[in-house]
């Protein structure tokens, strides 16, 4: 009897200790996703600070920039110097600009394989450096109205395209002037407005008052003198969107950081 009660308890034994192995890996786990999170934000607090100073060397203006640092786990970039991504988010960005200040309420910066030694992060000596960087902002058409400087004149997106409503004096008559821009951007990132397409109800239909019309889309259609964007980045595309122009700029292999 007293051998069937022994045999009766080993299984039971077993199954506590096992429980209690896997509550141990459990509590293990957990103390190292919070000491890789802890990490993680050490190291974004650091970025941080560094690309403030970046941006302010740049002669631009920003809020404080939300850096997150992604990929996990993170304590293996760390020993390896390398991250899988690095997104970086600005908030009302402002270049000096000809005496005009273009405004970019928003720039969320993507950066990718990024080179960054744990030693430069600790000091601040040295460079931070991604393959690739990705930037979107948007350009308020605010900001644009008043680079254009025409009393009344407001810009918004119709359609998917740059629109415009003026008031303009054209042979005595006050009319309200409507259409579209052309969006175009150089290989060297020069964006330019081009307004070819412009009518107004009741215009007069005399040459004269025609092209009178044209002289004022030509006056009105400008190279837009964009900050320098920080981080090298060179702007590629830019589509109307109801909440001002999106502009979408790269770069490769470039620093993201100042380095000392």
């Amino acid at each position: 009897m007293g051998q069937e009660q022994t045999y009766g308890r080993r299984p039971r034994r077993g199954r506590t200790v096992l429980i209690t192995l896997v509550v141990l890996l459990l509590v293990l786990v957990g103390l190292l996703a919070v000491a890789d999170r802890v990490a993680a934000g050490v190291a974004e607090r650091a970025i941080a600070d560094q690309v403030s100073q970046e941006v302010s060397n740049q002669g631009a203006q920003a809020s404080s920039p939300d850096v997150e640092v992604g990929g996990f786990p993170f304590l293996t970039q760390v020993l390896d110097g390398r991250y899988e991504r690095i997104t970086i988010g600005l908030r009302d960005v402002r270049g000096s600009v000809q005496g005009d200040a273009v405004a970019l309420p928003t720039l969320d910066v993507d950066a990718r394989d990024v080179s960054a030694p744990l030693d430069v992060i600790r000091s601040g000596q040295g460079e931070i450096v991604a393959e690739t960087v990705t930037g979107t902002g948007t350009v308020t058409y605010d900001s644009l109205a008043a680079l254009l400087d025409r009393e009344g004149l407001t810009l918004g997106e119709r359609d998917g395209r740059l629109a415009v409503t003026a008031p303009v004096d054209i042979l005595g008559q006050r009319l309200t002037v409507v259409g579209t821009a052309d969006v175009n951007v150089s290989d060297q990132g020069q964006v330019s407005l081009q307004f070819n397409d412009l009518s107004a109800e009741g215009l007069p239909n005399v040459p004269l008052a025609r092209n009178l019309l044209n002289n004022y889309a030509r006056s009105i259609s400008i190279d837009v003198p964009l900050p320098e964007l920080p981080f090298e980045l060179t702007v590629r595309e830019v589509r109307p969107l109801p909440e001002g122009l999106q502009v979408t700029a790269n770069a490769r292999d470039v620093p993201i950081n100042s380095a000392g």
